[in-house]
């Protein structure tokens, strides 16, 4: 395992992002077809927040007895835009960073993924499960 092995090299630079503009029932199909659980939701090019699956499920009713779908009730969607419900500036790192850097930050926050970040532009995304994958190729 290299020490100073930068996130570039874990992340995901294909990103699929929110526009702020978009509604929640739109995130809601977002998560499900790209079978993610964060998006970062942007403004033009400008990174603002970041949504996860869970913020959709706390505002809704999941039926985590149904059939495994994590489908929600859709009517609180209507209530609510992206921005009152996404966590707005969230924690950023640049690709440059190391991976321990990020795997110190995710360990110690209450979140599981970080917009990777260059020159202000959104570059990538890194998650504890891209912490995880890592971990399990160098053993």
């Amino acid at each position: 395992m290299k020490k100073r092995e930068p996130v570039s090299h874990i992340m995901t630079a294909d990103v699929y992002t929110l526009n702020h503009t978009n509604n929640l029932e739109d995130a809601e199909k977002m998560f499900h077809k790209h079978k993610v659980r964060h998006l970062p939701v942007v403004s033009g090019e400008e990174l603002i927040g970041i949504l996860s699956l869970t913020d959709l499920q706390r505002i809704s009713f999941v039926d985590n007895f149904g059939d495994g779908e994590d489908m929600v009730d859709t009517a609180v969607y209507s209530m609510l835009s992206i921005e009152q419900v996404m966590a707005a500036k969230p924690v950023t790192v640049s690709s440059a960073a190391t991976i321990r850097d990020v795997a110190e930050i995710l360990a110690h926050q209450e979140f599981h993924a970080l917009p990777v970040v260059d020159e202000g532009k959104l570059v990538g995304i890194v998650t504890t499960t891209d912490l995880i994958k890592y971990l399990l190729e160098q053993y």
